[in-house]
């Protein structure tokens, strides 16, 4: 059954908006091995285009989706470097802009101390991806999309909170489907309340809400805290969601539908590198799956599986796979483990 009909007659498929970052992981190559260790003994690091908005752009166009971009980027090498990288992938930048108040894009270090033990230090101070405008945001982008992502980050700051919510406005207003990625990040809010506040305005209007139990504590706070996975799906599809998305980690995550059922998968078993940009994997995964018209489950085990091939990965937007090599991993794990290995 389709949960989502998306407009076949628009030329993109899916616009995101939110957080562009460089991402510093330590080095692992074939000329320099990092092995595990704390951050302040690592001497060499790599350096990639991050953010989990970005990633996830990455991640569907290489799954063949077209993908676009609103966001802000420093006026400065790294920013011609997100540019640069996002035009090498096919990824739409019309809607990139510059900073012009000397605004720096994030810097994120990871720290990897064991395959079950990972970390991130993040630069976001006077940062570039919060200072998207509301005259950033083009109607007509929106309207010739068939769906557009708001990354909860957005959210945390003026003036890119009200940029984010204007393009909720402008997609409910011309039939865009509005998909969150609630994507909390602890830099730059003031307080709890703020989170709820925000969180909840576009959560109401989302077609599909994905996130963490956690995420969906700090958006309920304000509402009714405490609720149950099942409590919480079925408030939010008492507004406009179709699908539900909460996840557990390594527990697995469940996928709740607007006519009452649920779909239930876990991560597929892999040695892991860190424990982060498992999320970025999963919604490309997932996101793909729908736009092929997949069933629920089978959108959920590609997604599984995207985010196990990138935690045990060194990187996160250069090592997202395409299709067949997802479908392979997912063969290679079922012949090894057996074919209910990530189903409930």
């Amino acid at each position: 059954m389709r949960y989502i009909e998306f407009d076949q007659s628009r030329p993109m498929d899916l616009v995101l908006l939110g957080r562009v970052a460089i991402d510093f992981n330590p080095a692992y190559n074939d000329q320099v091995k990092e092995e595990f260790k704390p951050l302040k003994k690592v001497h060499m690091f790599e350096k990639f285009v991050g953010g989990s908005p970005a990633n996830i752009t990455v991640g569907v166009t290489r799954h063949g989706l077209k993908a676009g971009f609103i966001g802000k980027v420093s006026d400065d090498q790294f920013g011609d470097f997100v540019v640069e990288y996002f035009d090498e992938q096919g990824i739409d930048t019309s809607h990139i802009t510059r900073c012009t108040g000397g605004e720096k894009l994030g810097l994120t270090f990871t720290e990897m101390l064991s395959s079950k033990e990972s970390s991130i230090l993040m630069y976001r101070n006077c940062i570039a991806d919060l200072q998207l405008h509301v005259d950033d945001i083009d109607e007509e982008y929106i309207k010739n999309t068939k769906a557009i992502l708001i990354s909860g980050t957005a959210l945390a700051e003026s003036p890119s909170r009200e940029a984010a919510i204007k393009s909720v406005m402008l997609a409910k207003k011309n039939n865009t489907k509005v998909i969150f990625d609630i994507d909390y990040r602890e830099y730059n809010w003031k307080n709890r309340d703020e989170i709820s506040i925000y969180y909840s305005i576009v959560a109401k209007e989302a077609d599909i809400i994905m996130g963490s139990r956690e995420e969906f504590d700090l958006t309920e706070k304000l509402i009714k805290p405490g609720m149950s996975d099942e409590e919480s799906a079925a408030y939010w599809q008492g507004y406009h969601a179709k699908i539900v998305v909460i996840k557990h980690g390594m527990k697995g995550s469940t996928a709740y539908t607007s006519d009452g059922q649920s779909f239930s998968i876990k991560p597929f078993p892999v040695e892991a590198r860190k424990g982060f940009g498992g999320g970025d994997g999963y919604g490309s995964g997932f996101l793909y799956g729908l736009y092929q018209g997949w069933d629920i489950i089978d959108c959920l085990e590609f997604g599984s599986a995207e985010a196990s091939m990138m935690v045990r990965s060194n990187n996160c937007s250069d090592s997202l796979p395409g299709p067949a090599e997802v479908a392979a991993f997912i063969k290679e794990e079922k012949e090894q483990f057996g074919e209910m290995i990530a189903r409930v």
